[in-house]
């Protein structure tokens, strides 16, 4: 069908611009033809990257629900009801002029108000819904009665929506497990007869895991062990001074396939779309979850891990420096176990999650 017309929502923050992104690619890349008009906030990481990417876009003047009690948080609370207004004004004219057959969304509030407008039409249009989380967003819970078909990454996520899902797994970067160790050892001029840790929080980086990995550092390059540790930008000047033989310190890793190659062990975060990467790529995790991460959903999507076998979790609110390092060694250490880890993350792995949602989309869209 060549002139397929699908409307895609979803941003705010990477976890769901992302996938709302690999979802287009993947359509692309099986029907060049159709046209896909994405939606975002101005106020989201998708103001940024929709241009860089140079794809059809329309960017709402919406803002999320402020938690907060600052002036700042109560300013633009009120200023809420006319966002909401001037955003459905532009939706509606977009709506009468690119008449999608589908409207995907992905998350956060971005894409609250496209589905909403979709389930609203005289005829409603198909509703597609790609979940990330173990704990649905609210966005998900608003729309799963009406949608047509929920994507999820967690079976768990079943137990919070009173509509049945299909288990299709996260989108996750293209070749994201096809890296090379021998390249990644090169690259980051490491020891390919070494064991290796790779510590990371994102693109951005996390501060508090840069600040436990500070403190145990030397003592586990001492133990013989290398580490490859991504700071993120805003800290690498903090940080670069650990670099030595058995320390690389970097800001921000471009080729992430060749660094889970080297990688014997993962140190992270738990959010959505790097689980996915670290169970496609079948790694071994110590998962320190986000605590102020919304409905704490990433302590349930470490949880989930956990209970199949890939993962240790370790909680920032009584996690002290020794029983970090001690974590680390107790593991890195023991073989069989890391093997068998290594070995569950692989089966919660899904490498065709991207083509799988894709068919459920143009299921939706025939």
């Amino acid at each position: 069908m060549a002139d397929r017309k699908i409307l895609i929502a979803g941003g705010g923050t990477g976890g769901h611009l992302f996938p709302a992104l690999a979802i287009g690619e993947e359509i692309h890349r099986r029907e060049p033809d159709t046209k896909i008009h994405y939606v975002g906030s101005k106020f989201g990481l998708e103001a940024r990257v929709f241009p860089v990417k140079d794809v059809w876009h329309t960017l709402l003047p919406i803002r999320g629900f402020q938690r907060g009690i600052s002036m700042q948080s109560i300013g633009r609370n009120l200023l809420l009801p006319v966002r909401i207004i001037r955003s459905m004004l532009k939706l509606r004219s977009l709506m009468k002029d690119f008449l999608p057959q589908v409207v995907v969304g992905t998350g956060g509030y971005a894409s609250a108000l496209p589905l909403y407008m979709a389930s609203k039409k005289e005829e409603p249009l198909p509703i597609v819904l790609q979940e990330q989380n173990s704990f649905p967003g609210v966005t998900t819970r608003w729309f799963a009665q009406k949608a047509k078909t929920i994507c999820v990454a967690f079976n768990e996520a079943n137990d919070h929506l009173e509509k049945e899902t299909i288990l299709t797994g996260n989108p996750v970067r293209q070749g994201i497990a096809d890296g090379d160790r021998t390249n990644g050892m090169n690259e980051f001029k490491m020891e390919k007869d070494h064991q290796t840790i790779f510590l990371f929080g994102g693109s951005q980086g996390s501060a508090y895991l840069n600040k436990m990995m500070n403190q145990v550092v030397s003592n586990i390059a001492g133990a013989g062990l290398q580490v490859l540790w991504q700071t993120g930008d805003l800290e690498y000047a903090k940080y670069k001074h650990r670099e030595a033989d058995n320390i690389r310190v970097v800001s921000f890793i471009h080729n992430m396939a060749d660094a889970y190659a080297v990688a014997d062990l993962i140190i992270c975060r738990s959010g959505a779309l790097t689980l996915a990467e670290v169970t496609v790529c079948g790694k071994p995790s110590i998962l320190v979850p986000f605590p102020s991460a919304a409905a704490d959903h990433q302590t349930k999507n470490a949880q989930a891990l956990v209970n199949a076998g890939a993962s240790r979790i370790l909680f920032e609110k009584s996690l002290h420096a020794q029983d970090f390092f001690h974590a680390v060694m107790n593991l890195i250490h023991d073989k069989p176990e890391l093997e068998k880890m290594s070995a569950a993350s692989k089966k919660l792995g899904r490498p065709d999650a991207t083509k799988e949602i894709v068919n459920h989309i143009f299921e939706a869209a025939a």
